[in-house]
């Protein structure tokens, strides 16, 4: 009897830890996916690590897929709201939209329809910045990489200005495609979510606001 009353305590246990957590989405294409490198050491396992190291209660979902798109990326975008109810969704995409050429308005369209899908279901959006070589054009090239910038002119869009910053130009740190990241290059990729990143990790949920009177609407002067 004793034995099945300590196997239900720690099921209950168990499970209001669990319930505890909110869930942290990446959505992003290869250089989120682990691309040629053992998944473990990409820079989205990184910060689940790091998350869970310095005691965040956040379950990280990589929702990330080689090749993929921004068109892609917003058609799955509502599902995974759904399954997962994030708090934050960290979207990196945009590399493959310009490395095929595809417009920039359409590309943008997208970024600032995922975000709004994120506002209305109440999650934080953090947007992370690429670029594209110069060899796509001038033109093209400044189109595509202010495309970042004019989403994150919204108040609820939280960027992180180019994924890549601190090694874009070392080839050292790309694989022999020149295009993927190594291993030695993800935990400069992992600190430069990261900066944008923790704070709103630091955030209290709604439900933990301090000094709110019982059963009354929470009201915080967050945006988005």
């Amino acid at each position: 009897m004793l034995t099945r009353f300590l196997v239900f305590l720690a099921l209950m246990l168990g499970s209001a830890v669990h319930a505890e957590e909110r869930v942290l989405i990446v959505l992003g294409d290869s250089l989120s996916a682990a691309y040629g490198i053992p998944v473990d050491r990409g820079w989205v396992n990184l910060l689940d690590q790091r998350i869970r190291t310095q005691g965040h209660k956040y379950r990280v979902v990589n929702a990330s897929i080689g090749g993929e798109t921004s068109q892609g990326g917003v058609t799955r975008f509502a599902g995974l709201l759904e399954r997962h109810n994030p708090a934050i969704v960290v979207v990196e995409l945009g590399a493959n939209d310009g490395l095929r050429g595809y417009p920039s308005s359409i590309f943008a369209r997208n970024l600032v329809a995922m975000a709004d899908m994120a506002s209305s279901a109440g999650a934080r959006f953090v947007l992370v910045g690429i670029q594209i070589p110069v060899n796509y054009g001038a033109a093209y090239t400044q189109e595509f990489n202010h495309v970042f910038a004019n989403v994150a002119n919204r108040d609820d869009v939280n960027l992180v200005p180019f994924l890549l910053e601190g090694f874009a130009e070392q080839l050292d740190f790309f694989q022999s495609d020149g295009i993927h990241p190594t291993v030695e290059a993800q935990p400069i990729m992992l600190d430069n979510v990261w900066e944008v990143l923790a704070p709103l990790l630091e955030e209290q949920p709604p439900d933990q606001l301090p000094d709110q009177p019982p059963n009354q609407p929470v009201i915080s002067s967050e945006s988005g």
